[in-house]
Order: structure tokens, then sequence, then C-alpha cells
């Protein structure tokens, strides 16, 4: 009993550890300072514990075993919380085919700002709509992309910073 729960142990501890650390690195680079200090603190603590219990019993591969499961759940379960907590803005752009205008206007009736650029394409003359929304609102952009145009065009990037422009309250439906 007392090997299971090394074990248990062992898992738990390193799944921990590997989320944190991913979502730690989102902190990190959207610039998040504080946030990402704490969590690394917690979490080199976390992985001291884990380590140091497998290298204390370095000739059961058991331990190992379950370390190495514990990463490879953590990095699992890290890409998961991340994109639960969908932190951040991003850019959408989309081109559509046809006309563009009526897509623009089921945007801003659902509260989206849209900036509208002309440009020359493969087809001749396109427009270019750039949406900068929160990411947590990404799967409704795409939702309303997609019954208007399913063959449009659509890039997302991520926004570092954002200054100035128009952001509201999404209307809810």
């Amino acid at each position: 009993m007392e090997f299971l729960v090394g074990y248990l142990f062992i898992f738990f501890a390193k799944v921990a550890d590997v989320t944190l650390a991913t979502i730690r690195m989102i902190m990190v680079v959207k610039g998040r300072r504080v946030q990402a200090a704490f969590i690394g603190f917690v979490e080199i603590i976390i992985y001291i514990l884990a380590i140091g219990k497998v290298l204390a019993e370095l000739d059961n591969p058991f331990n190992v075993l379950a370390y190495a499961l514990g990463f490879a759940s953590g990095n699992y379960l890290g890409i998961y919380v991340e994109e639960k907590m969908a932190l951040g803005t991003i850019i959408v752009q989309v081109i559509t085919h046809g006309n563009a205008m009526p897509l623009v206007e089921i945007f801003r009736e659902q509260g989206f700002g849209v900036t509208v650029v002309e440009g020359y394409g493969r087809e001749g003359m396109q427009h270019l709509l750039s949406i900068t929304i929160q990411r947590k609102n990404l799967s409704k952009v795409y939702r309303i992309i997609d019954n208007y145009d399913k063959k449009a065009f659509v890039t997302v990037t991520d926004a570092r910073s954002i200054r100035g422009g128009y952001f509201t309250q999404l209307k809810r439906r």
C-alpha cells in the first residue's frame, strides 16, 4: 500500500508541476510578472518534492514510470486548462467569397468592432475584415463566419497589447 501511495504522489505531483508550468509560461508571454512568479514558486516546490522521491529510490522503475506518466498527463491537462482560461486578446482576419459587407453588419450587430480594408487578391478586389476580440469569444466568431461563408479564409493571431479601439459588451443571444 505504501508503494502505491508513493507512485500516486509522484504522478499527481508531476501532473500539478507540469500543468502549473504551462500556465506560468502563458503568464510570462502575457506579461503578467507577479502571477508568473507566484506560480513558479509553487511549481518548483512541487517539482523538488516529486523529483526527490524519484531520486531517493531510483532503483524502483515504477517511480520513474509514475514520473513520466505524470509529465505526459500534466502536458495534456495544462493545455486543457489553458484553453479553458482563454486569456488574452486575439486578432481575427477574414476574407470571404463575395460581398463581405453583410458579414460586417452581422458582426457589428453582435457587438464586435470590425475594420474593413480593401485589397487586391488572386480573384480581384477583396475585403479584409479585421476583428480584435477577447480569446474566449473566438468560437462565437467562428460560428458567425461559418453561417455566412464556410469557405472563408480566416487567420487568428495573438495581440500582445491593445491601445484604444472599439470594445463593447457582446450582445447575448
